[in-house]
């Protein structure tokens, strides 16, 4: 495993957003494909994961999912999707190198098979809807 300083790691964040305006981009997401050990539960890196994003405030929102087509030749058998969304990429860099994230870090690593990440700017090609008034 690589492991990189909180000073090497903000260097690498920059250099990768910069060519995107990095400073003014706004949010910045960050997405991994997972593909856990057989022998993991599942559910403790889970419980784990959302424990670990509840205590960040650098974290804006977190998401998780299962495959559910199940479909191998698609998914080449990555099975849950974790993405994390930041305000900027100060604050994915922050996040990435806080003590609390390398700890958790080793944890998920040990579970996994396999793993892809990708960290990105958003652009939102279609915003969602306005949310509807309640009903009264």
């Amino acid at each position: 495993m690589i492991t990189l300083s909180a000073k090497a790691l903000g260097g690498v964040v920059w250099e990768l957003f910069a060519p995107f305006g990095a400073s003014a981009m706004g949010e910045v997401k960050h997405l991994c494909l997972v593909k856990f050990k057989e022998e993991v539960l599942v559910d403790d890196i889970l419980q784990g994961m959302t424990k670990l994003v509840s205590e960040m405030d650098m974290v804006k929102s977190f998401e998780w999912g299962k495959d559910v087509l199940n479909q191998e030749m698609l998914t080449q058998g990555f099975t849950h999707v974790f993405s994390l969304t930041f305000a900027s990429s100060e604050d994915l860099t922050s996040y990435m190198s806080h003590e609390r994230h390398q700890e958790f870090a080793g944890t998920f690593m040990a579970a996994i098979d396999k793993v892809v990440v990708i960290d990105f700017p958003a652009v939102v090609a279609k915003p969602a809807p306005p949310a509807a008034p309640p009903v009264a």
